[in-house]
């Protein structure tokens, strides 16, 4: 955005040109979430969203071949686990609640945690060569923010393809299924995310905040309840298996896991 004020950070770059607040992230070269990057984003997101002249959120990647690929495998092992988890999953309430419209552009890569911080967003565009997936399965594990909130946003039975098969989805693939708003070639999304954007600032702020509001009053609670409730499986029963070690282990190493149940 031309004439837009930008502060770089260590992990996230914050681009404000009123009324469109722009939170980047850019950690080279797939926007891998680790604990620090976590707890910056939710930072900078609750501190600079709720200034007076922003009325939209974007997040978006500084790279093209990846909004993100998910979080750092490292910080899932037993000892790590629990405070990946707290600090995720603080920062996925706070793009949720957050007090303006939020809006994902994607590009590359949406994997794992990249995917759950896109599907919290009120909206999401892409570009055609985007990616959609939840490959946690594959290293003995399961996503909690997808196991809660992705059956809202599709069919149950592809949201349990995705997340018990580790599939991979197409950006296409994602909008017929209401995962995504729009779609662009990759020449034409600035142009594409630039129409969405009028689109929603063209409107009264206070009534959007209203609407918004409103829409939510029902699903707030079931996800809630349905992340909690996915949280503690995932500490208390999912870490102490041998194969949720092993999975994370073998990824590592580079090599297959041998899953032993």
């Amino acid at each position: 955005m031309v004439g837009a004020n930008v502060e770089p950070a260590a992990g996230v770059c914050i681009e404000k040109q009123c009324p469109v607040l722009c939170l980047t992230i850019q950690r080279p070269p797939l926007n891998i979430l680790d604990l620090a990057t976590v707890r910056e984003f939710r930072t900078k997101l609750e501190e600079e969203a709720r200034r007076d002249g922003v009325r939209l959120v974007e997040i978006r990647s500084a790279f093209g071949t990846a909004f993100s690929a998910g979080t750092e495998i490292r910080d899932h092992f037993r000892e790590r686990a629990p405070e990946m988890l707290r600090e995720f999953h603080a920062l996925i309430r706070s793009v949720l609640y957050a007090p303006r419209p939020t809006l994902a552009v994607v590009e590359g890569y949406c994997l794992g945690g990249g995917m759950e911080l896109a599907m919290a967003c009120d909206f999401i565009v892409a570009s055609v060569d985007a990616r959609f997936g939840q490959p946690e399965i594959n290293l003995g594990a399961f996503p909690p923010v997808a196991a809660a909130l992705l059956p809202r946003l599709i069919p149950e039975k592809r949201a349990l393809e995705m997340i018990l098969t580790g599939k991979w989805i197409t950006a296409r693939e994602a909008f017929e299924l209401g995962l995504v708003n729009r779609v662009a070639n990759k020449p034409d999304l600035e142009e594409e995310v630039e129409k969405f954007r009028q689109g929603i600032l063209g409107k009264s702020p206070r009534v959007l905040a209203l609407a918004r509001r409103a829409v939510r009053l029902g699903s707030r609670e079931a996800f809630e309840s349905g992340l909690r409730e996915a949280e503690r499986i995932y500490l208390d029963e999912l870490l102490e298996t041998e194969d949720a070690e092993e999975g994370l282990r073998a990824y590592l190493e580079k090599r297959e896991p041998r899953f032993e149940n």
